[in-house]
């Protein structure tokens, strides 16, 4: 919402009068036919119909009332915003080791952010502390993976945690992926002999990972 008192240069305590010499003044000095360049002109119009706005809105009691009532309502977090704030106080908890709020707070990430890959696969591995939680936990690895199919510390979390439930058959196929992602990892080659599946030929080479990588922030 444009803020109509800034735009006229006067406080909200000013008067009926104060408000219309105001507008009188800036409608005399930014008035399109001053400005005889076209670009100039066209910048000119887009101010004076704001002006104009301005002051049909704030020059009549009922207007003024209707829009102060709207400019001391609580403005609303965009869901980005909701989710950001959600998952980093989210992760806050889980690393105090307090599960049931981490898992409310990522819950809410999730909420408003449905199609970011990082608040589910959190909240995923936030659920699996509890053995009550697992099968929740699973799904919401599970959607992270179909979000993000090239994230390997995904694949290997919903692989470890379906080979936990006794579901190897079900944790071959992501045990596959994060092999073709990246073989040389050393949980990926873990995992991958767990489930049967061939190593690399090269030497294995560190390329970090694990539920640190998997749950660390990002900018």
């Amino acid at each position: 919402m444009a803020d109509y008192y800034e735009l006229l240069g006067v406080p909200r305590t000013a008067s009926g009068a104060e408000i219309r010499k105001a507008y009188l003044k800036l409608a005399r000095e930014r008035h399109p036919d001053r400005f005889p360049d076209p670009v100039e002109r066209e910048k000119a119009q887009g101010f004076f119909k704001e002006l104009t706005a301005a002051f049909n809105t704030l020059g009549n009691d009922r207007g003024r009332a209707e829009y102060d009532a709207a400019l001391d309502r609580p403005r609303e977090e965009p869901p980005a915003e909701i989710a950001r704030t959600s998952f980093a106080q989210g992760m806050e908890r889980f690393e105090k080791k307090d599960y049931h709020a981490a898992v409310e707070l990522l819950r809410a990430a999730v909420q408003h952010m449905p199609g970011d890959a990082r608040y589910h696969a959190a909240l995923g591995v936030a659920l699996a502390k509890n053995p009550h939680w697992v099968r929740e936990a699973i799904q919401s690895v599970e959607k992270a993976t179909q979000l993000d199919p090239k994230n390997a510390a995904y694949q290997v979390e919903l692989a470890e945690m379906l080979l936990g439930q006794g579901l190897k058959l079900r944790a071959r196929h992501p045990a596959e992926v994060a092999a073709r992602l990246a073989p040389h990892d050393p949980r990926v080659q873990k995992l991958a002999a767990e489930v049967g599946l061939g190593g690399p030929e090269e030497p294995p080479r560190p390329e970090g990972g694990g539920r640190r990588g998997l749950l660390r922030r990002k900018p």
